[in-house]
């Protein structure tokens, strides 16, 4: 007995240590390698689409019809989900009733891309329930934003397929967000992305220079909320682009600190934060700003990395192609791709 004693003892120690050291201080599900990548077809006029809501429910049919329209005037044919009437709480559906739908319209060869409507939330309450080998196995654009960030990094995470951050069906589809849209999923181009619009501030940068990596990232609430699943990607040398909206800088800084403290922060090559929507402290006098809480924590991670880039909760949307390899340049603030996202 004293000796099973001795052993547990000296093996929970020794469990121990292997878990606060440096080299494990990432969690497991953020240091597995990625399947081979998977670029999905790019779309064309006559494609049919698919537009789904794979977490918030839709209150506003009017919203429906103006972006079935939007797609039909690049000469898509719309398929409209079931999931874009259905009510469960605040869900579009029952997780079981969302992720079947996301999986029918991946499993459906005559339909080319899938829309997200809309974010909110629940995509991660529907991430074990996604057929990642039917996915792979059929690959075609995904695009959407905000909450969708759990899907477009878990896809991309498990089956190598590129997916798309980029506008929701609820959101601005101006000229320019549908210009960067067309030139990326439907042109197939390797493009340096264009300046922010007039009447946008520019670019700022947090720290000069040039780094490539492949694209990860996107909304910072969702993000962080996965920290520690197996649905994201390791974060070793990628370019991480963040956004968010409504959240107080004390908030900004709450989950910038996660990400620093499981490793994310220190793996990374480059770094991009787009828009801060409303981001303002409720008693600014008593706060730090955004600008502040990002330079403290990101200028001394000493890479390239800039903020004010045309991502987030904003009229004006760049379609940023998560799992590609990209250049940031924070020197001259530009980020480009470097290969085409999509295929003919």
């Amino acid at each position: 007995m004293s000796n099973r004693r001795r052993f547990l003892k000296l093996s929970s120690t020794a469990i121990l240590g292997s878990l606060l050291s440096p080299a494990n201080t990432m969690p497991s599900a953020l240091v597995a390698s990625t399947p081979k990548r998977i670029k999905p077809k790019a779309l064309k006029a006559g494609n049919r689409v698919a537009i789904t809501s794979p977490a918030g429910a839709v209150w506003d049919e009017k919203q429906i019809e103006s972006f079935s329209l939007i797609l039909k005037n690049f000469g898509f044919e719309v398929v409209l989900g079931k999931t874009l009437s259905l009510k469960h709480g605040y869900f579009a559906g029952t997780d079981a009733e969302r992720a079947n739908e996301l999986n029918a319209f991946f499993a459906d060869p005559s339909i080319k891309g899938i829309f997200c409507m809309k974010g909110g939330w629940g995509c991660a309450r529907i991430l074990d329930r996604i057929d990642y080998n039917l996915i792979a196995a059929n690959p075609k654009v995904l695009i959407g934003f905000s909450d969708i960030t759990a899907l477009l990094n878990a896809i991309t995470f498990r089956t190598g397929l590129i997916t798309f951050h980029g506008p929701v069906g609820n959101s601005g589809w101006n000229a320019y967000t549908q210009g960067v849209f067309e030139n990326v999923c439907i042109n197939a181009q390797t493009l340096t992305y264009p300046d922010n619009p007039a009447g946008e501030t520019e670019w700022s940068v947090i720290k000069e220079g040039v780094a490539s990596g492949v694209l990860i990232g996107g909304n910072l609430t969702v993000l962080t909320g996965i920290i520690g699943s197996s649905y994201l990607p390791d974060f070793k040398s990628k370019i991480l682009f963040l956004e968010e909206a409504k959240e107080e800088p004390y908030s900004i800084d709450r989950m910038l600190t996660q990400l620093k403290l499981c490793g994310a922060l220190s793996s990374i090559s480059g770094f991009i934060f787009g828009k801060c929507t409303k981001c303002l402290a409720e008693e600014p006098q008593k706060a730090f700003t955004f600008e502040e809480v990002l330079m403290q924590h990101i200028k001394p991670l000493g890479i390239p990395a800039v903020y004010g880039a045309m991502i987030g909760h904003i009229e004006n949307k760049l379609t940023l192609p998560v799992g590609l390899s990209v250049t940031l340049d924070a020197t001259l603030l530009k980020l480009s791709l470097n290969e085409a996202a999509t295929i003919f």
